[in-house]
């Protein structure tokens, strides 16, 4: 049992009641909101950001679903294409929507070329943010676009080591960095987890990843345990809850002074 409140910032739903499509031939088991509450049942879960994944596109059925069953104190990350009309935007914020994705990774999301234009038009409407799911590596090609937007939020520690010093220059600038996945990283998370918080404590956030789809191992307790051992009881619940709720404001928990 992890007795310490968390705010889960990236998790994944997937239901085969709503659209899915294979990505790289790759089309995942389902994971219902009732599967999430059973994996997390050890844990203090006091909210969370349901990401929208490859495989989901651009449906947003699954996730208005998958907020109005997990309730206000929880929020969306959702990939929408740039044709998107304001009306629409409004309504998914108003459904609890709090960022926009682009899959750079793995796809189903908005091509890249998009990305300026678009974070920048949802940051104007709704004030959304825009999550990158990337290799750290890639970071220098779009350093431009970065610096012109308000607030960037990037997945899994950023993958790579050979590129966590792009990484580490994205969060002396304000981005802010997931504690999620790592098995998909290339390193030592905890040292790389240290070097975020020394540059800006409000730089890392702690998400399960669950189900952790195409990850070399799944999520479990232990690493939320690792992160226990690693950083003192303010620091913790800076990661694991008020970061996160500083950044995703969802309507049903109150946001920490």
């Amino acid at each position: 049992m992890f007795e310490k409140p968390v705010f889960d910032a990236h998790l994944h739903i997937i239901d085969r009641q709503h659209p899915l499509q294979p990505n790289q031939g790759f089309l995942p088991s389902p994971f219902t909101v009732t599967d999430y509450q059973q994996r997390t049942a050890d844990m203090d879960i006091v909210g969370g950001a349901v990401v929208s994944g490859s495989f989901q596109g651009f449906d947003q059925t699954y996730l208005l679903a998958a907020l109005e069953q997990l309730g206000p104190s929880f929020v969306g990350v959702t990939q929408i294409p740039a044709s998107t009309s304001d009306e629409d935007i409004i309504k998914l914020n108003d459904a609890g929507v709090r960022a926009v994705r682009f899959n750079v990774q793995r796809g189903g999301s908005e091509s890249i070329r998009h990305l300026e234009n678009l974070a920048l038009r949802v940051y104007d409407l709704v004030k959304w943010h825009v999550e990158l799911y990337i290799d750290s590596r890639q970071l220098p090609s779009i350093s431009t676009t970065l610096k012109k937007l308000p607030k960037v939020v990037i997945d899994h520690l950023g993958l790579s080591k050979s590129g966590f010093k792009y990484l580490l220059q994205l969060v002396d600038k304000g981005a802010i960095v997931k504690a999620t996945g790592f098995s998909r990283c290339d390193f030592d998370v905890v040292p790389a987890m240290k070097q975020i918080t020394a540059i800006n404590p409000a730089g890392l956030i702690f998400g399960t990843d669950l189900p952790s789809t195409r990850a070399p191992r799944p999520f479990s307790m232990n690493d939320l345990q690792l992160i226990l051992r690693s950083f003192s009881a303010d620091m913790l619940t800076r990661v694991c809850r008020d970061n996160a709720l500083r950044l995703y404001k969802p309507a049903g928990t109150p946001v920490a002074g």
